[in-house]
């Protein structure tokens, strides 16, 4: 027995997987997966991974998007084999692509190049543009989010990391990093 599995994913908590979901199911997807976490990378993203593990022979992974299934060709073109070890395929939504056939493959491969090399270019314009913000004097970075003296001062008191992250409220490895910086 064959199943169309849909995977949902958005980047940030704040946004909503409703429309990939809707989407997925009008496709025919008895089972839909979703999560929250980004696609730079595959450590986090528990759902695909239970894909990737528990995929059939013929069975099909439907995503509405390229993107959502991962961000660099090399990191989709994974996941694709990996499908295909186990006999299953995927199925793109938007545009139109299976890797079922080898013009498929093709096309997929393509696309995750052309996705790639576009958030190559948005990064390239987002540099620019905080360089020239940068320039004009009207971007000054990200607001401090912690009070450095009071952590320098607690650290001073002889007070240690762990119960200082829990005083401020963030991670040891961002009180380390604070320390650090004088160093």
């Amino acid at each position: 027995m064959t199943t169309t599995i849909g995977y949902a994913r958005v980047s940030t908590t704040d946004q909503s997987t409703d429309g990939q979901v809707q989407r997925l199911k009008e496709a025919g997807c008895s089972v839909v997966r979703t999560e929250k976490v980004s696609a730079r990378t595959r450590e986090g993203r528990g759902e695909l991974s239970s894909i990737l593990d528990f995929a059939r022979p013929g069975d099909k992974v439907v995503v509405t998007k390229l993107d959502r299934l991962g961000r660099s060709t090399r990191d989709v073109l994974n996941i694709v084999h990996e499908l295909e070890l186990k006999g299953a395929h995927v199925q793109i939504l938007d545009p139109a692509i299976s890797t079922e056939g080898p013009m498929g493959k093709v096309m997929l491969t393509v696309l995750g190049m052309v996705a790639e090399m576009e958030l190559g270019f948005i990064r390239d314009r987002q540099r620019a543009g905080i360089e020239a913000a940068k320039a004009k004097g009207i971007y000054k970075g990200r607001p401090a989010s912690l009070d450095r003296q009071r952590i320098v001062k607690m650290r001073s008191d002889g007070v240690g990391a762990t119960e200082i992250a829990k005083a401020v409220g963030c991670s040891r490895a961002a009180i380390y990093k604070i320390l650090n910086e004088g160093k």
